[in-house]
């Protein structure tokens, strides 16, 4: 990581307290769709948007760990719709350290708009765990155009630029890993596991990126539960507590490695992208 983590983190990093302050975690948070349909999401009982409660959520979110120190964008902070391009430039420019889009996941058969709840987290890959995961990010990519990854500006750069890219798909699958665990173990909701899938929104993302479902707003009593403000802030804690725990584990380790010496370098943990995915998800 070229950027420090919060002061909060010298601790962590062994570093000395009289260092040089430290730069804070910059966070963008992308509350997921926006603005008038076709791009304003899932629908939900009595009138629930999915674009409100992901923007709802995200601004909860974002109280919470700007109070901890960090610095934290979001995409959107009004019922817009902002292309998938300019919510990927949003992160890139701010040099982001992680990136978290926020959505509210659908089932479309009555039957199964009863009975399927539950959290599920995603990160990128050109592979979809399966065909629910792939219908799902066509969905999700039904906006705007693709992003193109940056073209380097000659061979070196490509090499600096790949490397940097594989390092953040690499460390996505931590992210999203983390992120779930918090989402369950905080909301009580049942895990549908972390999946994996070729979502737009992530694969112009330059840092450690995910994109979470949050809940099922076509569950009766689930999507009643995510258009409140009490499980909107339990929902808000679990995403603020996984994204602070991978700054712990596995950001601030990869820092540690780069300013100790070789002999003294400690691995961040190494996540196996094919073990952290789980069962069947949703679609919308």
């Amino acid at each position: 990581m070229r950027r420090a983590l919060a002061l909060s983190f010298v601790l962590l990093l062994d570093l000395p307290a009289a260092a040089e302050p430290q730069a804070p975690l910059v966070v963008v948070l992308d509350p997921g769709h926006g603005g008038r349909w076709p791009h304003d999401g899932a629908h939900g009982r009595r009138g629930l948007h999915e674009k409100v409660i992901a923007l709802q959520v995200a601004q909860k979110t974002k109280e919470l760990l700007e109070g901890q120190g960090a610095t934290v964008i979001l995409t959107r902070d009004t019922d817009d719709d902002v292309p998938l391009a300019d919510r990927v430039r949003i992160a890139n420019e701010a040099g982001a350290d992680v990136f978290v889009s926020i959505h509210c996941n659908a089932m479309e058969k009555h039957e199964d708009r009863k009975v399927t709840r539950g959290v599920e987290t995603y990160f990128l890959s050109p592979d979809p765990t399966d065909a629910e995961a792939k219908m799902l990010a066509q969905l999700e990519n039904g906006g705007p155009e693709a992003v193109p990854l940056p073209k380097a500006n000659d061979a070196v750069m490509g090499i600096l630029n790949d490397l940097a890219l594989g390092q953040a798909r690499n460390d996505s699958a931590a992210l999203a890993l983390i992120v779930q665990q918090h989402m369950v173990r905080g909301t009580r909701a049942p895990s549908r596991g972390v999946r994996q899938a070729p979502f737009l929104v992530l694969s112009g993302t330059r840092m450690p990126s995910a994109l979470v479902e949050i809940g099922f707003i076509s569950h009766p009593r689930e999507g009643r539960m995510l258009g409140g403000a009490t499980y909107q802030r339990k929902v808000a804690s679990a995403l603020a507590e996984g994204v602070r725990d991978f700054a712990d584990k596995v950001l601030a380790r990869r820092l540690v490695a780069q300013v100790r010496p070789p002999s003294e370098k400690a691995d961040a943990p190494r996540v196996n992208a094919a073990a952290v995915v789980a069962s069947p998800g949703g679609t919308r």
